[in-house]
């Protein structure tokens, strides 16, 4: 096939070490050579990398998404801005052939489908798109530990044969926290209990007060007030996220 980039790279990802194939105009089958060399994944010694393939003339550059372990190597890619494009592929359009799989072949499949022009690289975000990203993605995740730690608490709640969500549309409501806090403070009576409704709970009150009135201990009392401090530095986090967003 043509050979569309005369100095490109390949470069296998791992954990801990990169395998870099360069091809470049040479001796070799078809007037082309491979250059292969491996380095570890500390970000200095990227550097070193980027260095080495900038001083071959290479222009592009080409390595399968592997997750968190690719972002180092890209970053190390394009700080120097010294490439012309560094493709960040997808590992199922690039696989080599079965049995005959090595770091070092790896790199150079990738090296001989770069210089043909056959690969096509993901959607790499900018820097302000990647760290929002990153935020609303960890929000996400906090609001499902929020909802799980909710779940948690009715199910203490639950064991106590406290009925509250029976009556209630949600114990996590104003009134409904007012009412696991009295729990806590060591207030037993359902009337008492069902006297803190507010807004349109307030015409539920009877059955609150019987909803209200359980078995509830020392143990349920530790219990609910964990939760609720998860649930309240939860929902710190979760503010702080919004701001940044």
């Amino acid at each position: 096939m043509r050979v569309m980039y005369q100095r490109c790279a390949g470069i296998d990802v791992h954990k801990d070490q990169v395998t870099v194939a360069v091809r470049l105009p040479g001796d070799g089958p078809g007037g082309r050579e491979t250059k292969i060399r491996k380095f570890r994944a500390f970000y200095g010694v990227l550097r070193e990398m980027t260095g080495w393939l900038a001083s071959l003339g290479v222009s592009h550059v080409a390595m399968e998404a592997t997750g968190i372990y690719t972002m180092p190597v890209l970053h190390a890619l394009m700080e120097p801005g010294c490439f012309e494009r560094v493709l960040v592929c997808n590992a199922a359009h690039v696989k080599n052939v079965p049995g005959r799989k090595t770091d070092a072949v790896d790199a150079a499949w990738l090296a001989e489908l770069l210089e043909c022009g056959l690969l096509r690289g993901s959607f790499i975000p900018g820097r302000e798109v990647k760290a929002l990203r990153d935020v609303v993605r960890y929000r996400k995740k906090l609001v499902q530990q929020r909802s799980a730690e909710t779940q948690r608490l009715g199910g203490v709640l639950q064991d106590a044969g406290i009925k509250l969500d029976s009556v209630a549309s949600s114990i996590d409501t104003v009134s409904g926290m007012a009412m696991i806090r009295a729990l806590i403070g060591g207030e037993r009576r359902g009337t008492v209990l069902a006297d803190l409704a507010l807004g349109r709970m307030r015409s539920k009150t009877a059955d609150l007060a019987l909803a209200l009135e359980g078995r509830f201990d020392d143990h349920h009392a530790l219990m609910c007030t964990l939760h609720l401090e998860h649930i309240a530095s939860l929902n710190e986090m979760i503010a702080r996220l919004d701001a940044q967003v």
